[in-house]
């Protein structure tokens, strides 16, 4: 019984050890104009904040946290002298609406009334303001760095370029991957040019369900997700916030199997110029190492005992070094 019993404890206080972080959490609540959306702050422990980063979501679901996957992120921006302000999407959570029924622009608009709240809160920092999305973000950082002026930088983490050659760089990837053959192959790609025409056609979710080729078909809030935002394309609000003095640092992970890193970097070149700067790490899309992604049990675990080491080498610090940069002796580098 004493060995089970210390190994426990020992799990125990690895788990405690490996989820202390160096940030104060604070729950807010941001009003909107159809509720309201369920927020926190990650403020440094230590010192006070003077940025501010405001995170946006990827796709899915996301809890304002994310299950606690963006607490290394809090710490890392801690550590640079930044609080950081994200929220649950809308109908995750506390927060009210649904967000699969919002558009890349109706997510900008979120994100730009959020951050307007914000900066009439006093216990909110009122210095740099920093953007920080992942993912589909790719469609709404721009867009909100476009339409304002204040803000400073932007980290952009895998962030695709236009949403139907992403979906298509996706699907043969994982067949790829997953060792397809010709015709399994065939078959998949028979399916995607069947839901591209679809799409084209403006099709209704009853149309689509009795012409889909999908083996797994979207259920009737997806489905008009993708039909509202499936022409998404980065390229025209890459070129408008290419006009405003903004930073950026382009996060891309060299085993990304969701986007087209090439395209992304050559993109974000090409109409940023030397405003961006790019740093590749041995990770997957998520900036997790490689193994956490294709291991569910490595991912869960080490995701339970200690989030940190599910980021590939160097992440957490490149971000840490970019933010402290931004706003120069506010936070402490090298912890």
């Amino acid at each position: 019984m004493i060995v089970p019993l210390l190994l426990l404890l020992a799990g125990v206080v690895v788990v405690l050890i490996g989820n202390d972080y160096r940030i104060d959490e604070t729950r807010l609540t941001i009003p909107t104009t159809g509720g309201s959306l369920d927020a926190v702050l990650a403020a440094p422990k230590v010192g006070t904040a003077r940025g501010l980063v405001v995170m946006i979501h990827g796709d899915g679901p996301v809890e304002a946290t994310h299950d606690g996957l963006y607490r290394p992120w809090f710490e890392a921006a801690a550590d640079a002298g930044f609080a950081t302000l994200a929220w649950s999407k809308p109908g995750v959570g506390a927060s009210t609406g649904d967000w699969l029924r919002q558009s890349m622009d109706d997510r900008a608009a979120e994100a730009s009334a959020a951050i307007d709240w914000a900066r009439r809160q006093p216990g909110v920092p009122s210095g740099p303001l920093v953007l920080w999305g992942a993912s589909q973000a790719g469609w709404v950082l721009p867009k909100v760095a476009a339409t304002r002026d204040d803000v400073s930088a932007v980290i952009a983490v895998s962030p695709a370029v236009n949403w139907l050659r992403q979906g298509r760089y996706n699907l043969l990837a994982e067949l790829d991957h997953d060792g397809a053959d010709a015709d399994e192959r065939a078959r998949a790609i028979a399916a995607s040019d069947r839901t591209r025409q679809l799409l084209a056609e403006d099709a209704g979710y009853d149309t689509y369900r009795s012409n889909t080729l999908d083996t797994e078909p979207m259920d009737a809030a997806r489905w008009d997700f993708v039909r509202r935002n499936y022409r998404s394309d980065a390229t025209a609000d890459l070129r408008a916030m290419s006009a405003k003095p903004v930073t950026v640092l382009l996060m891309l992970g060299e085993h990304d199997r969701n986007v087209d890193i090439a395209e992304t970097e050559a993109t974000y070149q090409r109409i940023l110029g030397d405003k961006v700067t790019t740093a590749r790490f041995d990770a997957a899309h998520s900036m997790a190492r490689p193994v956490m992604e294709d291991s569910t049990v490595a991912g869960l675990v080490t995701g339970v005992f200690w989030p940190r080491a599910l980021f590939a080498g160097g992440v957490l610090h490149a971000y840490r070094d970019f933010l402290a940069a931004r706003c120069a002796g506010c936070g402490q580098p090298g912890r």
